[in-house]
C-alpha cells in the first residue's frame, strides 16, 4: 500500500501542475513501469538472490559480457570488499543462469 500511495500522490501532484499524463487500455497512467511489485527480504538467502539478479541483470539484457563490465553496478564495491570475485557469474556461457526469475 506504501508504493501506491507515493504513486498516486506523485501522479496527481504532477497532473495538478499542469503535466500531461497518457493512460493505456487499461485506465493506468503511462507515468510508472508495469508489474511492480513491493517485497519485504526475509531472510540471508533471500538478500542474497536479489544482489546477485541485480549484479547479473547487465549481463541477462545484453548489456556486457560479464556483471565487472557494468560500471553503474554496486557489484564492484562487493568485489573490492572481497565478498564477490570479479569473475563471478562468468563461466564462458550467459545462457545457464537463473538469478531471481
Amino acid at each position: 500500500m506504501r508504493w501506491r500511495k507515493i504513486k498516486s500522490e506523485f501522479t496527481q501532484l504532477l497532473k495538478f501542475n499542469g503535466v500531461k499524463i497518457q493512460k493505456n487500455s487499461r485506465g493506468e497512467h503511462n507515468l510508472w513501469q508495469p508489474r511492480f511489485w513491493e517485497h519485504t527480504i526475509r531472510n540471508n538467502h533471500d538478500y542474497e538472490n536479489h544482489i546477485n539478479y541485480i549484479h547479473f541483470n547487465p549481463v541477462k539484457h545484453g548489456l556486457v559480457n560479464r556483471a565487472s563490465e557494468w560500471p553503474y553496478s554496486s557489484f564492484h564495491r562487493y568485489v573490492k570488499n572481497k565478498l564477490l570475485t570479479p569473475d563471478w557469474g562468468w563461466n564462458g556461457s550467459t545462457d545457464n543462469h537463473n538469478y531471481g526469475e
